[in-house]
């Protein structure tokens, strides 16, 4: 294994060099091809998309299908040996078609790592790395030259429909996520498309939406993960978001992709748009947007059109060409790299099983009623116990060969179901499934079957024979569509009952019960908490979910998982809650040319301003129901206080913390690096996130040093006016904890006078001024 990974680790240089330092060759190739061929290649193939459009819409053009099932391809150009290059879905692993026509037999799954959320959630880059080099040796594997992933749009508000894909509510985890993913995946040779650039925080007329934000909130919050993940990885592709910002489609705005993208950030590689996005193929083309995807002849037209009539510069076209050539003159197609179609399935489902495990978060544990001893018999209740959900619908969404579920991984790991219950919810299951309707098209997300209710006779019959109760909370949620508040991030009346009983029936014959919550976003828990012993957040484990919570319930893994999101108590203590998702400027419903519905033209103004997340509980506090960073284990540490390089800031400061394993079994612990700026003209957060790292795992009593790095970059803040990032004199406290909230040390420094980190355009400016949440309003009366 380690000589594998040394060989990617030497491929991830040799391929990053190759994807990003073509440029003669493709100027040379840009200057044998016609005007007609330039055209056709800023503009992909086409798609089929079962179910949903008819095959004589414009869409369809001429898809060429080298991986079945794969999202769409890049035009070719065979008289110059140029060959397509094809881009495949998704996040949580590659989403192609398991089987093929013509070849009965064969199969073409997919490994379905945990998501995004669950990843994030680890806050162990390295790891991360790990599940991105298997998931990019999947995507050579098969042929395929790009993936689009990593995604890392902001938690902005719990109901989003797609928060699973992302990582979490701090830019500063996503950035350094997605960085470790992007390094990952393309030690392969195969390239990424970070996506959704930027602001497309909702599904919700996710099409038509003008996201309305200040400068400041938009650099700190919903830019600067993007930010971090460029300079960190230089991915060969961003994509452009459907949104627009501040009144501009992203993929029409040169202020975004040119001027921030690549004058400020360094970056090298192309821009794509999302699939069917913007508007003005001719406005995508000079605002740096350089290929269409997934493209239809319309395009192809127009701008061929406007390069006659002089309305698009040729040369700008010509630099859109070059710059997508520059990065697929280094990919597996060009470059004919073979490939097998037989990835290693079974070593990625147990680096999918290692990361599941790691991710999951202990919310609860009175008692220590996990782990479990040996030889237990377990009641488990609820639907999604015996059907759980492995991740997302969409592009999200993975076709693996099989999902664990959570009966099946604690019978892998010995322990012994009810054979009753299993018996009644497989049955029900069964007869339940058969009702639902089929799908409409292929990415819809199906409603849930109703909630199984036992009978008063199996809920007496399961408490006296068993020694715990395992009560699962299922959620999904995916593309085209937020969540709802109703039955969705509130449990269900059905769901709230099931816990009531059973944790009333095993309580009074002294046994315990587990709540298993698994989602890709957060649910309530204020409502039925205090019922329950134990809460473990499972999230969306991907393939190996259920032998991965067997893992931890077991003791087998000590849980390390912290959130990267806060659990309000109450929904209506988010800011966010009084606006998302918007308010819809029109009652007319738009269509799009392929001729399915994108929704209403729409606005959302994001009042709440930089207090995303932990800012605004921290800073306002509001208590959550679980902080952000929280997360408990199985054994104990002791951290020492945080000792400071110096008490001046020059150039840079590291703080040190040693942490000691002072329990009895071997755990990791997650050190948090909050810093406390000074308010001068800037108003700051009462703390932000500005380092982190996971210890390697400790044996009792054995300890560790950590040792982070605070930058010029970590203390600034965007200072609209100025239009740069501003680090202002003054004392900076440094806070070491295990969450925002619990802080375990604290120590301060001195910035003698204020520092201009980097100077930026005044660019991208909301068209009217924008109330904004600040630490003066009282934020539970509105804005």
């Amino acid at each position: 294994m380690k000589q594998l990974l040394l060989s990617l680790t030497f491929c991830f240089f040799l391929f990053s060099s190759l994807a990003q330092d073509h440029s003669v060759k493709a100027r040379e190739l840009v200057s044998k091809m016609t005007l007609e061929e330039k055209a056709q290649f800023v503009v992909g193939m086409g798609m089929n998309i079962p179910g949903l459009i008819n095959s004589g819409a414009p869409v369809v053009g001429q898809t060429l299908d080298k991986v079945a099932g794969a999202a769409g391809t890049t035009f070719s150009i065979p008289r110059l040996g140029i060959p397509n290059a094809v881009l495949a879905d998704g996040p949580a692993g590659l989403r192609i078609n398991p089987t093929r026509e013509n070849e009965p037999g064969q199969t073409y799954f997919a490994t379905a790592f945990p998501v995004g959320t669950l990843l994030a959630s680890t806050w162990d880059t390295e790891l991360v790395q790990k599940v991105g080099i298997a998931m990019g040796e999947e995507v050579k594997e098969y042929g395929v030259d790009v993936i689009l992933a990593p995604a890392l749009n902001i938690h902005r508000n719990p109901l989003g429909g797609r928060n699973f894909e992302y990582y979490s509510e701090d830019p500063f985890v996503s950035g350094h996520i997605t960085a470790a993913m992007v390094n990952g995946i393309e030690s392969n040779g195969v390239g990424t498309s970070i996506k959704h650039f930027a602001g497309n925080n909702q599904e919700t007329n996710r099409n038509l939406v003008n996201t309305i934000l200040s400068e400041r909130a938009l650099r700190e919050i919903y830019l600067r993960g993007f930010e971090i993940a460029v300079k960190k990885s230089q991915p060969w592709t961003v994509m452009s978001s459907y949104n627009k910002i501040n009144g501009v489609y992203t993929s029409e705005d040169p202020a975004l992709l040119t001027t921030i993208l690549r004058q400020e950030w360094g970056f090298k590689g192309f821009v794509m748009t999302d699939w069917f996005g913007g508007t003005d193929a001719i406005a995508q083309m000079k605002a740096g947007n350089e290929i269409l995807m997934p493209g239809t002849p319309d395009q192809m037209k127009a701008i061929l059109t406007a390069v006659k009539e002089g309305k698009l510069d040729e040369k700008v076209l010509d630099l859109n060409v070059e710059r997508i050539l520059n990065v697929l003159l280094g990919s597996v197609s060009y470059n004919k790299v073979s490939f097998s179609n037989k990835p290693d399935l079974k070593a990625h489902a147990l680096i999918a099983r290692t990361a599941a495990a790691e991710g999951m978060v202990l919310l609860k544990n009175e008692g220590m009623t996990l782990p479990l001893g040996e030889n237990k018999s377990i009641a488990a209740f609820g639907n999604t116990s015996y059907d759980f959900i492995s991740g997302g619908t969409g592009s999200g969404d993975v076709n693996e060969a099989y999902t664990v579920s959570l009966v099946d991984g604690l019978k892998n790991a010995g322990f012994m179901m009810d054979p009753s219950l299993l018996a009644q919810y497989e049955k029900f299951i069964k007869q339940e499934k058969a009702k639902l309707p089929p799908k409409k098209f292929f990415f819809e997300l199906q409603a849930p079957i109703p909630e199984m209710s036992p009978s008063e006779a199996a809920l007496k019959s399961a408490a006296e024979k068993n020694s715990i109760a395992f009560i699962t909370i299922g959620r999904n949620a995916g593309e085209f569509q937020d969540r709802k508040k109703e039955n969705d991030y509130f449990l269900s009346d059905a769901e709230l009952e099931l816990i009531d009983r059973v944790s009333t029936a095993f309580h009074a014959k002294g046994k315990k019960v587990v709540v298993i919550i698994n989602t890709g976003g957060v649910i309530d828990v204020t409502a039925w908490r205090n019922k329950a012993d134990a809460i473990l957040l499972a999230w969306q484990g991907g393939q190996e979910s259920g032998n991965a919570v067997a893992d931890l319930v077991s003791g087998k893994v000590t849980p390390s998982g912290r959130l990267t999101t806060t659990f309000p108590a109450n929904y209506d203590d988010l800011p966010s809650s009084r606006n998302f998702p918007g308010r819809n400027l029109s009652n007319e419903i738009v269509m799009s040319p392929a001729g399915f519905p994108l929704g209403f033209p729409s606005e959302v103004v994001y009042q709440e301003g930089i207090y995303v997340g932990y800012r605004y509980f921290t800073s306002f506090q509001v208590k959550p129901a679980y902080a952000f960073g929280h997360g408990l284990s199985y054994t104990q540490f002791k951290w020492s206080p945080v000792k400071l390089s110096a008490k001046n800031f020059s150039g840079r400061i590291t703080a040190t913390v040693e942490v000691t394993n002072t329990g009895k079994m071997a755990g990791k612990e997650v050190v948090q690096l909050y810093l406390s700026a000074p308010s001068g003209v800037l108003e700051k957060p009462a703390l932000e996130l500005k380092g982190f790292a996971k210890t390697r795992l400790l044996k009792p009593g054995e300890k560790q040093v950590i040792t982070l790095t605070l930058t010029p970059e970590e203390l600034a803040s965007y200072h609209t006016d100025a239009a740069a990032w501003v680090a202002e004199g003054g004392t900076y406290t440094i806070k070491i904890g295990s969450s925002s909230e619990n802080i375990r040390s604290t120590a301060s420094f001195q910035l003698e006078k204020n520092i201009i980190v980097q100077k930026c355009h005044k660019v991208m400016s909301p068209q009217q001024p924008i109330k904004e949440l600040n630490q003066k309003e009282n934020p539970l009366r509105g804005f």
